[in-house]
């Protein structure tokens, strides 16, 4: 069967908004992962697009010069999906991963000469990938980390495999599966390729991050290797000789990731918070010094997130008295100068209604990958202060798709003290005189923001002639620390909030009810509502407490029962942080704040779609919400996604990913009564 065929096959129904599907979907195309060269003239970067004959992601790597003088070029075919490319210290190699092993699964570390002879390389094959890479700064070695397989994993299949012994939490991952015994490692190989990997960290604990000191003689990397860590959550930094014992740089008083050592070599810049049994707070960027274990934050001048949206990407020394960080602000991320010493705030360097996704420096060259409603993420440099935008990968998809601008709104709270930061967007073909349904969405996390970035969902319902609202409720990110904890709970012992399905409903109906107010376009009789995972939440709890303001309501890997979400988790256990009391010390407290509590009022149509593998919100939860719904003979509707885990509408299959979107919109497009 061709690969063509195999696609049709695998979409045995097609939607009326299949086309639209497939188009936006299908066409991505987005540049990540910038790595400058030692000298600052070149930049290696990742291209992703989506291959839907084949049903998957590729990516490979790209160079562009940094001052645009040449077009940029791909350095690989990306059949194998090649990523983190990343510089020697002489800058005359690029150590990259892909999957070029002939053992299906098997994650491949490759040097490849750049200006000088030579031949790629590989230098690694692990069997179970390969993360933060990252080159020693004398240039003889590559440090790695990889999953170390327990020796079950050899058996010809689980019917040979020993049982597991379970004696902690978080044994399992969504999207990772079994991981207590699959810990990660840190390894180390010969950057000539001339020794086998070693592990430097074996055991039972989990490692992240890579930082090198400066005379190449030991890393640095986040893990919890403290006996309580799944009771405290705490995680620390841990130097790690290359020879030699692993010794604490933090000591389990909160959580620090992220490391990157100073240019004098005498302090480390890290990521992280001191209080691990709060969540959420605002992410800062710390300074440690090595000789006295004496740490700061330096980031605290701005009451904002130090996270990026592409993970946790380490702050950079741009010298011994300045670094530069990522910070979430209103719907925007940037890039941000923060003073070594905290001696004054952080100041942006980036600015505008966008979204820098992700960035890197060095010899005066700040390479950043930024995304912006209308556009897909693509390179940019910044030089001497000049900003240049060094790709136009997304220009044909632009073309093709005709993405839609929208516009940014405030609303008062409903006490009056503060504004929602909100947006919406017309549909295709907008006439004035026209009136449209609306589509409310509402984000995950709940501690994320939506913001000024491309995003495909919002475009699709345009395309399908939805109004599109969104907005940053109380318990998001990307504000000051107080605006993300008002909903932690209301019996939690350091910041006690509303709880869920507090002052975040008040906000999103204050919303809703500001835009069907301020723009006669919104249809008022022709409003649905849909979230993912906690926005799957709200959906829920809005169609129990709110319906009849909806004519439908899609509730999507959501958390619809608290408590059993608290022991069928792969983070079971963590909500307490939140919620500031465990679901067998308050029973009531988890049920009060719990959608299935109050079932018997939904009479608002809803449409439930949930992931066969789905570990944070397990399928239990959707089968809590419309085996209920069933018996109460309600309008309920129920897909359900093999092979696909909470991650689905970000990173499942393309075909799946096309199909989840036909559904939604095909469903919106019945019961909202698109004309």
């Amino acid at each position: 069967m061709s690969d063509e065929s195999q696609a049709q096959s695998a979409t045995p129904e097609v939607g009326p908004h299949s086309e639209i599907a497939k188009r936006f979907i299908g066409g991505v195309v987005a540049a990540s992962s910038p790595a400058v060269s030692p000298g600052g003239t070149q930049i290696a970067f990742v291209v992703g697009r989506v291959d839907m004959t084949k049903n998957r992601s590729r990516t490979q790597v790209w160079t562009a010069e940094a001052d645009g003088s040449t077009a940029p070029r791909p350095l690989t075919n990306g059949e194998l999906n090649d990523s983190q490319p990343t510089w020697s210290p002489d800058g005359s190699s690029l150590a990259f991963v892909s999957s070029r092993s002939e053992k299906k699964g098997e994650a491949t570390l490759h040097v490849l000469p750049m200006g000088i002879p030579g031949e790629l390389r590989t230098i690694a094959t692990m069997k179970d990938g390969i993360g933060d890479v990252a080159w020693s700064p004398d240039g003889h070695w590559i440090a790695f980390t990889s999953r170390t397989r327990h020796e079950r994993y050899e058996a010809d299949d689980e019917s040979w495999q020993a049982p597991r012994k379970i004696e902690r939490f978080f044994t399992q991952l969504n999207g990772q599966g079994w991981v207590y015994d699959r810990p990660s490692h840190v390894y180390l190989v010969a950057a000539d390729g001339t020794t086998a990997p070693r592990n430097l960290t074996p055991g039972e604990f989990q490692h992240s991050g890579i930082a090198w000191l400066n005379d190449s003689s030991a890393i640095i990397t986040k893990a919890a290797r403290h006996d309580s860590w799944d009771f405290d959550f705490a995680s620390d930094l841990y130097l790690v000789p290359l020879d030699g014992e692993i010794t604490a740089l933090t000591h389990q008083t909160g959580n620090y990731f992220a490391a990157r050592v100073s240019p004098d070599g005498a302090r480390v810049a890290f990521l992280g918070m001191d209080d691990s049994r709060t969540d959420p707070q605002n992410i800062h960027v710390g300074v440690l010094t090595l000789a006295t274990g004496e740490r700061q934050w330096v980031s605290r001048g701005l009451d904002r997130t130090f996270s990026s949206p592409s993970g946790d990407v380490a702050p950079i020394w741009l010298d011994d008295t300045s670094l530069l960080a990522i910070a979430e602000d209103r719907g925007t991320s940037h890039v941000y100068r923060v003073a070594a010493d905290g001696a004054h705030a952080p100041t942006p360097l980036t600015t505008g209604a966008r979204y820098v996704k992700s960035f890197d420096e060095r010899a005066g060259t700040t390479a950043i990958t930024i995304s912006s409603v209308d556009r897909t993420t693509e390179l940019f440099a910044i030089r001497d202060g000049i900003e240049t935008q060094l790709t136009h990968l997304g220009r044909s998809y632009a073309a093709a798709v005709q993405p839609q601008r929208w516009e940014r709104f405030a609303v008062p709270t409903t006490d009056g003290t503060l504004e929602i930061d909100a947006w919406i967007m017309r549909p295709a073909g907008f006439d004035v005189t026209q009136t449209y349904p609306v589509l409310l969405n509402v984000h995950g996390g709940p501690h994320t923001q939506y913001g000024e970035t491309y995003f495909d969902e919002a475009q699709m319902q345009a395309a399908s002639g939805f109004v599109v609202l969104m907005s940053n409720p109380r318990g998001g990110s990307g504000r000051e620390q107080s605006w993300g904890q008002a909903i932690l709970g209301p019996k939690h012992k350091v910041a006690p909030g509303t709880g869920w399905g507090g002052v975040d409903v008040d906000d999103v109906i204050a919303v809703l009810d500001t835009a069907l107010d301020r723009y006669a376009f919104c249809d008022p009789d022709r409003v649905g509502m849909l979230g993912g995972s906690y926005g799957g939440y709200m959906a829920t709890w809005l169609a129990a407490h709110h319906g009849s303001r909806f004519r439908a309501i899609c509730s999507e890997r959501a958390v619809n029962n608290l408590v059993s979400e608290e022991w069928s988790s792969d983070i079971g256990s963590v909500f307490q942080v939140e919620h500031g009391t465990t679901h067998i010390e308050d029973p009531a407290e988890y049920a009060r704040m719990s959608p299935m509590t109050y079932v018997q009022n939904i009479h608002t149509p809803m449409l439930i779609i949930h992931s066969e593998n789905d570990l944070r919100c397990p399928m239990s939860q959707a089968e809590e919400l419309f085996m209920a719904l069933r018996l109460l003979r309600r309008d309920v509707t129920f897909y359900r996604f093999p092979g696909e885990t909470h991650e689905l509408s970000r990173s499942g299959s393309p075909i799946h990913r096309r199909q989840r979107a036909e559904i939604i919109l095909d469903y919106f497009a019945e019961k909202l009564a698109i004309r």
